[in-house]
Parts: C-alpha cells; sequence; structure tokens
C-alpha cells in the first residue's frame, strides 16, 4: 500500500505542476456515471456489464452553446475469470458550427491483488469526426485572411490512441489516462503560409479519484475529484503573445454525495480551476445532481449546473440528464449497486 500512496502523489504532483492549456474535450457533470469516456482502464471493473447514456446542455438559453451526447458500455469477460474488460464509447458534441464524433473501443487488463483490491492497465483506439461549418458564421470582415481560401466546410476523420490506469477497492478508486494520444490539426498552414493558424485538437490528461465513507448502515458518504488538463509536458508557451499560447487553466470538479438505502443518490459539486486567467477568477459553476437506482437495474439521474460567470447573465444554467442499466450475471438483479 505504501508504493500505491507514493504512485498517487507523484501523479497529484503531476497534475497541479501544469500553468498553461486549453480544454477541448466535451465536460459531464455526471461524470462519475461516464468514467469510461475519460478512462479506459474502467472497463470491465464492475462483475458484470453495465450500460449509461448521457445527454447534456450546457449554458442553456444561449444560441450555439454546447451539446453533447455520450453512451458507454463496458464489460467484464467471465470465460477470463473476469481479468479483461472491454468496453465502447461514443461522444457526440457539438458547439457553434463545429461538431465532432468519437468512438473508441477499450481492451483493459485487471490484477486482481484481492477480491477487493484491483489494478487495471487499458488501451483504447478508435476514429474522430471532426466537422464545422463555417459558412454559418457572421463574418465581420469579409475579407479577413483567416477565412480566404480556406475550406468553409471541412469534414475530417482522425484515428485515436488512448490509454489508462485505474485502481480500486469498495471503498476508494484513483486513476490517471490519456484517452486520445494522437495531436491533430485542423488547418491547413499550406494554404496560406503568409498567415499562422494554430488549429488543432490536443491530447487531455485526466486525473480521477474518489471514496466510500459509512456514515450509517443505511447512509453512505462518498467524495469524487476529477482534473482535466492539456499540455502536461509542455505543449504551450507561456507567452500570450505566442501563437503556441492557450489560456484555459487546469480545471478541477469536486464532488460530495450521499447514497440513501442503495437507492437515492444526492450531491453537489463545484467546478473551477487551480489558475486564473488574465488575474480573473476561473470560477465555472456550482452544481446539483441526484440519481435513482431501481432494484431491475434500471438506474436515471439528472443534474443542473449554476453558472457563476458572467454567461450568467445570458444563460439559464447547463444541464445533464442520464440513463443507465447494470446487467448482474449472478443475481439476475442488482442488490447492492457499485459505489464507483
Amino acid at each position: 500500500m505504501r508504493k500505491l500512496f507514493t504512485i498517487f502523489s507523484v501523479l497529484v504532483i503531476l497534475t497541479l505542476s501544469v500553468q498553461v492549456k486549453a480544454q477541448q474535450d466535451p465536460m459531464f457533470t455526471k461524470y462519475m456515471f461516464n468514467q469510461l469516456s475519460y478512462n479506459p482502464a474502467y472497463a470491465g471493473s464492475y462483475d458484470f456489464m453495465s450500460i449509461a447514456a448521457i445527454h447534456r446542455q450546457q449554458w442553456w438559453g444561449i444560441d450555439g452553446a454546447p451539446i453533447t451526447q455520450s453512451f458507454t458500455i463496458h464489460t467484464p469477460l467471465p470465460i477470463l475469470d473476469n481479468k479483461v474488460g472491454v468496453g465502447l464509447s461514443v461522444i457526440n458534441d457539438k458547439i457553434g458550427p463545429t461538431g465532432s464524433t468519437n468512438i473508441n473501443l477499450s481492451y483493459a487488463y485487471h490484477i486482481h491483488f484481492s477480491p477487493e483490491h484491483k489494478l487495471s492497465f487499458a488501451l483504447q483506439g478508435g476514429v474522430m469526426n471532426w466537422r464545422a461549418d463555417f459558412n454559418k458564421l457572421d463574418i465581420r470582415d469579409p475579407d479577413d485572411v483567416a477565412y480566404q481560401d480556406s475550406d468553409m466546410t471541412p469534414n475530417m476523420w482522425f484515428p485515436n490512441f488512448g490509454a489508462g490506469v485505474y485502481y480500486y477497492s469498495t471503498h476508494f478508486y484513483v486513476g490517471a489516462s490519456v484517452p486520445h494520444i494522437l495531436n491533430q490539426d485542423l488547418r491547413d498552414a499550406d494554404t496560406t503560409p503568409d498567415i499562422v493558424k494554430n488549429a488543432q485538437l490536443y491530447r487531455h490528461y485526466y486525473f480521477m479519484a474518489g471514496g466510500m465513507v459509512p456514515v450509517t448502515s443505511d447512509i453512505k458518504f462518498k467524495p469524487s475529484l476529477l482534473i482535466k488538463n492539456v499540455g502536461l509536458f509542455g505543449e504551450f508557451d507561456s507567452d500570450p503573445s505566442s501563437p503556441n499560447y492557450a489560456g484555459a487553466p487546469t480545471e478541477f470538479d469536486v464532488d460530495l454525495s450521499l447514497f440513501f438505502f442503495e437507492t437515492l443518490w444526492v450531491g453537489t459539486s463545484f467546478r473551477s480551476s487551480f489558475e486564473a486567467f488574465d488575474g480573473r477568477s476561473s470560477v465555472d459553476s456550482a452544481d446539483i445532481w441526484a440519481a435513482y437506482f431501481l432494484r431491475n437495474g434500471l438506474r436515471i439521474g439528472i443534474a443542473y449546473d449554476f453558472t457563476l460567470t458572467k454567461l450568467r447573465d445570458a444563460a439559464k444554467g447547463s444541464f445533464d440528464v442520464m440513463l443507465g442499466y447494470d446487467f448482474d450475471y449472478k443475481e439476475k438483479k442488482i442488490v447492492t449497486p457499485r459505489y464507483f
């Protein structure tokens, strides 16, 4: 356990030490029910097959605001003593005139230290479709060179590879992942070589941790943390005047929840960042959510974000809607839901 604690500490230090990044991957308030999208090593961490679908409407009320759908399914393979897990993750994201669809298959190998303590390593591979229709933009300067001789309706396909590690037990978990490793260029610099066109999809780094503390026999307390970062190894310049400068700081989500009678789950979370951007606060939102577990394996949930930035003057907040189903190979019905 001392070695595991050392690894945990190193991961935290590495994640907190970065200063300049950008966030491109979509976010979910109910990320604890969507962990496969962030970490392929989560595949097969249950003793049964699990399916989840989430719809997110961000900054409701603003035209062109992000809209995201996520579908995940993962399962262990009983024929391999549940030491191998496989999963499928599909994320569709639309923001303004651009959209993307990610499809990934995950393969995870689980090391069973004991019935309660397991370590998973995973790889994933897939494709991403990125598309845009810049004809929908209201361009103030029709002579803007950035849009001269450019494809106004690009539609591109990219390969994707990712990796992750996930340590979990009945009372806590910790993990780290890079869902897509390859950086991808979105604009052709050869079109107008005298103009800098810095448009890329960058690799994102994730760190997640959480625990479960029994309060009474019928009430469980579950804190969790998700950290999202880009530029962990200095991919960006620190000079704001550089075309390779990106200003979004490292983001974190802190969640505190209570689970009542193995049925009703209610929680609150806070989203912000470790650094301020241009001296201004990067506080994003305060959130509330609830999920209900039915005895037949079905689970439903909803979340609402209260926007804390200046966008609150125009937006009506953000919300997630979740629907999931858990299959139990042994009991046919879910008796005790998984906490992570």
